[in-house]
Formats: C-alpha cells, structure tokens, sequence
C-alpha cells in the first residue's frame, strides 16, 4: 500500500479539496439540511477564501487528494474544519495523519485546546475524534443552516500560552 503524503494546501488545491468534501459527505447528504450539505461542502472558490482565513492540508496518493482538514487559529484555540477523506482512503489512517499536522500546528504555535464541530450522524467520525482525545461539550454551535451540530474540545498538554 503507497504511502500517503500530507503537506500544507494551497489555493491552487481548492477545487480538489472541494471535490474530496462533496464525495466524502455524499452519502450523508439525505441527512443535512441543503444549507448544511452547501455549508459541509464548499466551493472550490469558497475553499479558497478558507485558505486564506487559515490553513488547510491535504493528503496526497501520488497525484490525488485524497483527503483534507483545515484549520483556523483563534483566541480560545484552534478550530479545525472541513474534514474528509474519501470513502475508499478510509481504512488506511489518513485522518489520523492529517490530524497528527494539526496538533502539531496547535502544539507549535501554544494553543491551549483544539475544537471542532460535527453532526450526531456521523458516527465513525465521533469515534474517532474520540480516540484522538475529543470530548464532547455543550458549547455552541447547535445547528448549522438547520443541521444539529455537536462541539468536541480536546485540551492540549502545552507549557507555552494559548497564542492569539
């Protein structure tokens, strides 16, 4: 099995991570609101924009995404969005490697505590951010555009500050 390579995106991986977010959420898709499979799956453009506020990553197989995470740095810590892997990379850890650049991410630059938030349905996706470390919390937000959302923090072991 080839290695799967993980680097930070670029606005030129928009369209592709785009792609990876639509075929990784399509079957989940009956389960969202419209505006939360739009909000889920975003356009490369929109993608870009993202890009910009933050930072993304990819997972490479030779010439393909395979998968994605992005992340944005606040004052209460990093929050990490857009996961996704494509359904037939699933089995092969590339979600726990593009996690592995983000608390790495979060551990360099101090951050206190990482967070995300997802939907109740996507079982195996809670299981693993739980085996990650993720708790599951009461803050907000609830809903997106109509679709329940749950918010999971997992605290980070650090000796800096939180950075802002």
């Amino acid at each position: 099995m080839p290695t799967v390579q993980v680097r930070r995106a670029g606005a030129d991986d928009a369209p592709a991570i785009s792609a990876v977010l639509r075929a990784a959420f399509a079957e989940f898709e009956p389960l969202y609101t419209t505006g939360g499979f739009n909000a889920t799956t975003p356009s490369g453009d929109q993608v870009a924009r993202r890009i910009e506020e933050g930072l993304a990553w990819v997972a490479r197989d030779g010439d393909a995404v395979v998968g994605t995470v992005a992340a944005v740095l606040r004052d209460d810590g990093l929050y990490v969005r857009s996961m996704g892997v494509l359904p037939a990379t699933r089995t092969r850890g590339v979600a726990r490697q593009l996690f592995a650049r983000v608390e790495q991410f979060a551990e360099d630059h101090g951050c206190a505590r990482l967070y995300l938030s997802t939907t109740p349905f996507l079982a195996h996706a809670i299981r693993l951010y739980e085996h990650l470390g993720f708790h599951h919390t009461d803050d907000p937000p609830h809903d997106l555009h109509g679709t329940p959302l749950l918010t999971m923090v997992k605290r980070m072991t650090t000796d800096r500050p939180s950075a802002p």
